[in-house]
């Protein structure tokens, strides 16, 4: 097949590149640009037929590989379908495995003719099997919805954005339609909007009292409708951080209306009068969550009259809390004080402030009427929303205040996170749209653990590997100890009675890794970091040695074991880093995912870079083992 293409002779490192892909051997142009190097033996740019059969087999033969084939091939040249059944029950743990399965195997991966018609499978058609998508690290059973979604919304961990429309900082960077497109192609399905009074009556979206550009807020919608159920037909919630006046809020609900048509929620359903509806229920449908006064039979009594003009207004009582506070107060300051900063003495006496304070608020009634299921209200305490909150009223809660919350009254915190939807947003001093660890408040329950999307790193690898599960649907239903409300669950305490899991996992080797940034070669000087992310008492970390000069192949073949006590919340994350003793250690690839979404056996673990982007065909070769 090959020996076509060295008709006219020697070939070059670009044809060279393109035979391996026709072959369908996947690797990187750097690495091939090196091996290629290697092996012109002439130092002309060109190679030989059998200087390229070389360079084909450093790259597709990898010593491991061959190692597992060995041991399951008789005559070390072929696995029969029998020893190939024999290695996916005993290693890959296929249980239901039969020559059917076996022959379906050879049919998809054999690519010698002869060997595949005699139910045969060469090392280059067993190669082909272990790096392909079958033997991914993450189960795929969990690619597509499988958990029961007839649950209430409140039994769901949900895929929260904030301040979506921003695409860099919080104080001079640019909104951008990009934030939501982006946004709820991730899969994400409460998205934030920030509305204030525009000109000629058009409300607008961008941070309040700061430089950013602004976006016309029909402009918003009409991408939210044209983009939200792409991903995930479940629904979309609405966020409206709302500083309109009550004529630019008819507008918005004009809006809301007319662009969303039927996929607006707009009533209640007739199933749920007094409770909150599923997902299953809820699919293709965009709720808002704004304030509302009054109750849902009201709003219902209100259907189809007319509204214009009606605005209601009402006293709210703001319990301060004085950490998000001060950091509210550095926030707006921070611009000011760019232009000026003698205003620094004048702005820090600002920041004492009462800790209680009421509020006068204007709501339009056209728009008010438009919440009905996710009612913004103020958190107070947990004392207070056992004796009044009602089912539709949903909590925003800072993280600083959260964080103390979760570490003096976790208990408290997931009793409140099991009948209200919770959401947890960063504290406004994170100017550069940093993030928070969003695993310590998924630990107390909390539905909608708001990010920055738009800010690559660890908390983003978190919430992509976390909503990898339940098909990308952006809806995760609560373990059975964050859904009961009488569950006596606590992250932070001993766990009684509790089916920890045991994981053992031993690292292989890398495949094309990718090289250093700044190397003038294909090499880097390899390791590889195992983190568990979840409760505070299984958060650990272990790392290999270092492989020198080697990114394309390193072998390490080291085992680690893991004891996990609560693996229904728990995140492993494998970072790929460059060692670096003067710089620090420089960031190669990472993949996340949840603990019990793993296959066990021999896994290719996908390297994703910094920004999520697909680093393939680079990834770690391991092998998994678990028993609960």
């Amino acid at each position: 097949m090959i020996r076509d293409d060295f008709r006219g002779g020697k070939i070059d490192l670009g044809k060279t590149f393109q035979l391996l892909e026709k072959l369908n051997i996947q690797c990187n142009y750097i690495h091939v640009k090196y091996i290629f190097k290697d092996n012109d033996r002439l130092k002309q740019g060109r190679i030989t037929i059998e200087e390229f059969r070389s360079i084909y087999r450093i790259i597709a033969h990898r010593e491991e590989v061959i190692e597992i084939f060995n041991t399951y091939s008789e005559n070390r040249k072929f696995l029969f379908e029998q020893n190939l059944m024999e290695f996916l029950k005993q290693e890959q743990y296929i249980f239901n495995i039969n020559k059917i399965t076996a022959s379906e195997v050879i049919r998809k991966y054999e690519p010698i003719e002869e060997v595949k018609q005699a139910s045969q499978m060469s090392i280059e058609g067993f190669t082909r099997y272990m790096c392909s998508s079958d033997c991914l690290l993450f189960n795929n059973e969990y690619e597509k919805v499988y958990q029961d979604m007839t649950h209430p919304l409140n039994d769901y961990f949900i895929s929260s954005s904030h301040n979506t429309y921003l695409i860099s900082d919080q104080l001079v960077g640019p909104s951008d339609i990009w934030g939501y497109v982006s946004a709820l192609m991730k899969g994400c399905r409460c998205l934030e909007i920030d509305c204030w009074d525009g000109s000629q009556n058009e409300p607008v979206v961008y941070h309040g009292y700061t430089l950013t550009s602004k976006l016309l807020f029909k402009t918003v919608i009409q991408a939210i409708h044209k983009y939200a159920f792409i991903t995930s037909d479940y629904p979309v919630v609405l966020s409206l951080e709302n500083h309109c006046s009550p004529p630019q809020q008819e507008v918005m609900a004009y809006n809301l209306q007319l662009i969303l048509g039927d996929t607006l929620l707009s009533d209640t359903l007739d199933d749920f009068p007094d409770k909150l509806p599923s997902p299953e229920v809820l699919k293709f449908k965009i709720l808002v969550r704004n304030k509302k006064i009054g109750t849902l039979a009201e709003t219902r009594e209100r259907k189809n009259s007319d509204k214009h003009g009606q605005v209601q207004e009402y006293e709210e009582y703001e319990e301060t809390d004085l950490d998000e506070e001060e950091d509210k107060v550095k926030s707006e300051t921070l611009v000011i004080l760019k232009d000026n900063p003698g205003k620094d003495t004048q702005s820090r006496s600002r920041i004492t402030l009462p800790l209680f304070r009421k509020r006068k608020v204007k709501v339009a009634l056209a728009l008010c009427d438009l919440v009905i299921y996710t009612k913004a209200e103020k958190f107070r305490s947990f004392h207070y929303s056992r004796l009044y909150q009602q089912f539709n009223e949903t909590n925003s809660i800072g993280e600083s205040r959260a964080r103390k919350l979760s570490k003096l009254t976790a208990h408290e915190f997931i009793l409140h996170t099991t009948k209200f939807i919770t959401r947890i947003y960063p504290r406004a001093t994170r100017a550069d749209s940093s993030n928070f660890n969003p695993q310590e408040f998924w630990n107390v329950g909390c539905q909608m653990v708001a990010l920055n999307f738009q800010t690559p790193g660890l908390p983003m690898d978190l919430q992509n590997g976390k909503f990898l599960d339940n098909g990308s649907s952006g809806y995760i239903l609560k373990p059975r100890f964050l859904r009961d409300i009488e569950t006596k669950f606590n992250p932070n305490g001993v766990l009684e009675n509790n089916n920890p899991v045991t994981l053992m996992i031993k690292l292989i080797s890398g495949i094309q890794l990718p090289p250093s940034n700044p190397s003038s070669s294909n090499k880097a000087d390899t390791l590889v970091i195992i983190e568990i992310f979840g409760v505070p008492n299984d958060q650990v970390k272990q790392q290999t040695r270092v492989i020198k000069r080697n990114a394309f192949s390193p072998r390490w073949d080291e085992t680690f074991t893991f004891i996990i006590q609560v693996p229904e919340l728990a995140l492993i994350r494998f970072v790929v880093e460059n060692q670096s003793i003067i710089s620090g250690n420089e960031f190669l690839g990472q993949y996340t995912l949840p603990v019990l979404c793993m296959s066990k056996g021999y896994r290719r673990v996908p390297l994703f870079s910094k920004v999520g982007q697909s680093l393939e065909p680079a990834s770690l070769f391991i092998y998994v083992w678990y028993v609960r």
